[in-house]
């Protein structure tokens, strides 16, 4: 099912016809018959967030089929026992949506002149609004990364910071193939340009160094997402 499919699914669930639903979010009805149709490719920004709001759903859910319908996840009683211990608050979702790309896109990402497009990469992520334009998502692949990323999780990538010492980055070679690694400073070369190193968290792998390998960092890791159950 695609998300609109899910959008026709969730307004008539909730028994709003067509006339009365483009009321609730502000647009014409037409507007709403393209989106139920496929004839719009992706429902952004605001009118996203009046969406969801309007059929108390996720924008996670509607656009990816992510999790469940309902908005409100986290949905607790206000009275639990005194000695219960209550660790969890319910998490704002956000609401820019960013491009999870893939390795190749990720290698070219500094020659573009312009942000990738929601709806460019093969999947779509929902961040706060406290990143670049350039922000993006990037799927982990393999097992170099093993034990605290494991294939399948979802880092956000930010190009606009600087790499600080044992952080993860985003980094490519001169074949324009990605990677995402541990950085680690080595000092500087007789031409005062920074050394590094590109280090796995599996010591199966080898460490990259920006000396002997063309690297060139593309972003810095903001936020690590990862399913603990896939089915």
């Amino acid at each position: 099912m695609n998300w609109h499919k899910r959008l026709t699914q969730a307004r008539e669930g909730k028994g709003i016809k067509k006339s009365a639903f483009a009321k609730l979010v502000g647009v014409s009805a037409p507007t709403v018959t393209d989106w139920e149709n496929g004839d719009t490719k992706m429902i952004e920004g605001a009118n996203l967030i009046k969406v969801c709001a309007a059929l108390a759903i996720s924008p996670e859910w509607l656009l990816n089929g992510i999790g469940e319908p309902n908005s409100d996840m986290l949905a607790m009683s206000t009275e639990v026992p005194s000695n219960f211990d209550r660790n969890a608050t319910p998490a704002a979702l956000g609401s820019r949506a960013i491009p999870i790309i893939s390795a190749i896109q990720a290698g070219a990402m500094r020659e573009i002149s312009i942000p990738y497009p929601v709806g460019s990469g093969y999947a779509t992520v929902f961040v706060d609004d406290s990143y670049s334009q350039w922000a993006f998502g990037l799927e982990i692949d393999g097992d170099s990364m093993l034990p605290d990323f494991r294939p399948g999780d979802i880092v956000i990538i930010e190009p606009e910071w600087e790499p600080r010492p044992g952080e993860c980055v985003a980094a490519k070679n001169g074949k324009e193939e990605a990677t995402f690694k541990k950085y680690r400073q080595r000092g500087t070369d007789a031409a005062g340009n920074d050394i590094f190193e590109l280090v796995p968290l599996n010591e199966d792998y080898p460490t990259l160094r920006s000396d002997e390998t063309p690297l060139k960092i593309i972003g810095v890791m903001a936020e690590h997402r990862r399913k603990t159950r896939r089915r």
